[in-house]
């Protein structure tokens, strides 16, 4: 013992000596004089950290800063190249007013980009019939067999009104101006789906049926349904109320007559009102002969 006490005392007391003695003795682990029951201690909370900053990778993948969230104007060249409803209107009506032949309205709506319909649309659809008839038709728009084949009304509406004429002596394959009629739209590429086109897109084709009017120079206009109607005298009436009774509209400063009547396409779906359409072909027929 005497030599235990001695080697004890004669131990160095420096710190690193110290630690070589606890480990000797099997001490692993510090702990305080106090016990502490760290089961009732609440988690500890993480501090917030800011959220990065969104980054973006251009083409050779190197950051740049995110966009400033205040709108920027767009350059000068990119406002220029906007094109409004009204400038495509006035480019509309200085196509038509140049062309000088329904052959050449022909050619200016075929070039023509400034209707949105056309985009969707497989053809364009004119006209049809006899150019120098007494009678010209107007309708709304081509449905899916006119645009197939590019002709106004060759569907089943085309083959009742066909049917229709007939029966007061018209026919629009007729050469003489007398028994033949000239057919066409306000519209004069097909809808999506057959839908009713939007005023937008009848200011835009009017300048061109308008102007085939002038240069067809009919002594009848006769409006298939009410957007026809709508276009050439104005106003909203209903095709019911506004049908069988004589309007008129000047063309190229002559007064000439109009009658508002069903679209066959209607008649189609209410064959009932076949007798109203009866009653307004009468009228047309007597127009004529008189």
């Amino acid at each position: 013992m005497a030599s235990d006490k001695t080697e004890i005392a004669t131990l160095d007391s420096s710190p690193e000596a110290l630690l070589r003695w606890y480990q000797a003795m099997g001490v692993d682990e510090a702990i305080g004089d106090v016990p502490v029951d760290r089961f009732s201690l609440s988690p500890p909370v993480a501090a917030p950290q800011p959220a990065p900053a969104p980054r973006h990778l251009n083409r050779e993948n190197q950051a740049f800063p995110a966009p400033s969230a205040t709108p920027r104007t767009p350059p000068a060249s990119a406002q220029t190249s906007l094109v409004t409803q009204d400038e495509i209107a006035s480019d509309a009506r200085k196509l038509a007013s140049e062309a000088q032949s329904l052959e050449e309205i022909y050619d200016a709506l075929a070039k023509f980009d400034g209707c949105p319909l056309k985009k969707t649309a497989k053809n364009l659809v004119f006209s049809d019939g006899n150019p120098k008839a007494r009678v010209m038709m107007i309708g709304e728009a081509p449905g899916a067999d006119e645009d197939r084949q590019g002709k106004p009304f060759v569907g089943r509406s085309g083959q009742l009104l066909d049917l229709m004429l007939r029966a007061i002596g018209l026919d629009r394959a007729g050469e003489d101006p007398e028994n033949s009629v000239f057919i066409s739209n306000t519209i004069f590429w097909r809808p999506p789906g057959n839908r009713k086109p939007t005023p937008a897109e009848s200011e835009i084709c009017f300048p061109f049926i308008s102007r085939a009017i002038e240069l067809a120079a009919p002594e009848i206009i006769v409006c298939l349904g009410a957007t026809p109607m709508h276009r050439l005298i104005g106003g909203s009436e209903g095709i019911l109320r506004s049908r069988g009774k004589w309007r008129s509209v000047e063309v190229n400063g002559t007064q000439v007559a109009l009658m508002p009547t069903l679209h066959p396409a209607y008649l189609l779906r209410q064959p009932a009102q076949k007798r109203l359409s009866w009653r307004d072909f009468l009228e047309i027929r007597k127009r004529l002969d008189n």
